[in-house]
Formats: structure tokens, sequence, C-alpha cells
């Protein structure tokens, strides 16, 4: 049986405003347990473990983005309590996940989070065939694993290519996306992005407005990688999202 796709980490995850993460392509969503800690129990982090990755080694990948879509939302909605605000955060490939989990948690589940927050993401119009190139050569996963900067102690030449494998299952996954036309989502939408990211600028992070009436655009130090490197201000201003959350749904 495939293990669950959600990981929460608070003790009491449906008693605290939700933070759902979706993590960048190749990466699992491990990354944000720190975020509990230093969140505390003001806030309930939820990692969106997709498969192939961390504890999901021998779970198969879906056959499209819409059916991993279908499945985090479903299990999203058996979660979270009634009346529960939550906030959906996706950096990356993550973004587009977490605005196609909006979209279907609303569709399928009547549900609507208080904020959907990208970062480092393209608008969806973007994604569609944008894996192509990526894949076209193996040099091209290579210099977008190098641009996580990751301790070369830690990456071994197995677990380099272990990491490669699940990037291009990612990017291949992105692939099957499906973009849904002109779609404007009745939530805030913020874009996050760093000032040196090459990868996605401030006008490819501009472009979210067209999806939301509520959009707003933050810009951080750093570049594509950015959350873990302000790793601090990042979870601050994810608190404040939630507390106004809670206050609304109060």
């Amino acid at each position: 049986m495939a293990a669950s796709w959600l990981r929460p980490w608070h003790p009491a995850p449906r008693q605290a405003p939700a933070l759902l993460c979706l993590a960048p392509a190749g990466a699992g969503c491990g990354q944000y347990r720190p975020w509990q800690d230093l969140l505390g129990d003001d806030v309930s982090v939820i990692g969106v473990a997709l498969p192939g990755r961390e504890s999901r080694w021998s779970d198969p990948m879906p056959g499209t983005l819409d059916e991993a879509v279908r499945q985090i939302a479903a299990e999203a909605d058996a979660l979270l309590a009634p009346g529960q605000p939550w906030t959906v955060f996706g950096e990356s490939f993550g973004g587009l996940l977490g605005f196609e989990v909006v979209r279907r948690l609303a569709a399928d589940h009547g549900r609507l989070p208080e904020a959907l927050v990208v970062a480092a993401c393209r608008a969806p119009h973007r994604w569609v065939g944008a894996g192509n190139g990526l894949l076209a050569a193996d040099d091209e996963l290579e210099k977008l694993l190098a641009a996580r900067d990751l301790d070369p102690e830690l990456l071994d030449a197995e677990t380099r290519e272990l990491m490669l494998e699940t990037l291009r299952a990612d990017v291949e996954l992105s692939l099957t996306y499906r973009h849904p036309g002109r779609v404007v989502l009745p939530v805030p939408v913020e874009a996050w992005g760093g000032r040196d990211d090459t990868t996605v600028t401030a006008a490819h992070l501009a472009e979210w407005a067209d999806y939301a009436d509520d959009f707003r655009r933050r810009e951080f130090p750093g570049g594509h990688y950015f959350c873990a490197e302000r790793t601090d201000d990042i979870t601050a201003l994810l608190r404040l999202l939630a507390e106004e959350g809670d206050r609304h749904a109060r």
C-alpha cells in the first residue's frame, strides 16, 4: 500500500492554522520539518510527500500531475478540520502543484485556503511544455541540481544519481500539466522571489496577478532557493499570514 501524501508535524495538527508546504522539483518535504520547531504550536506545518523520495522511495510516481493533485487534495480534505484555517506554500514546481491543489480542493470539497503563496515559481501558463528543455540534455538537470549549492561531502555519486532521477521524474510529471485557461482564484495570492534569481524573474512573478483579484509580490535577498537562505524571514511572514487567517476564521 502506498504511503500517505501528507506529513503533519504538529502534535495536534487539526487544532492550529495549517500550513501546507510543497517542495521544489526533485526535493522532499522533509526540508520543512524544522519549520514546525520555528513556528511552534501556533501553526500546524504539513509537508506534501511526493513518491520516489525520502520515506516514499518505493512508491510509484503518479501517471499525471492531475492524479497527484487529486490524491493530495483528498487527503488534505480528510486531515483538515471543518473550519480550520489553512494556507498553501509552494516553491518552484511545488507552487504549480499548490495552485492546482487549491483549485481541486475548491472544486471537489468546497474548501478554500486563507492564501496561496508561491515562491520562485512562474505562473501556470509558463509551465506548459517547459520541462522539455531540461530533459533534452542531462547537463541541464545537472545545472539545476548544482544551483541548490548542496554540501559536496553529503553528495556522493550514488546520492547524486538518485537526486537526478527524482528531479527527472518530477520534470516528466510537470510535462503532463494541462493549463486550465483563464482562472482567477477567489483567495489572496502572493508571489515571492529572490532578487538575484535569473530563472524566475520579477516579471515572471508579476504574471501571477492574472490568477488573482487580490495579489501581492514580495522580493527577498538571494537567488532561486532564497527560502533556504532566508528561513527566519520566510517563516515569520508565514506566521503572520496564518494568524491573519485565524482571525478571519473566527
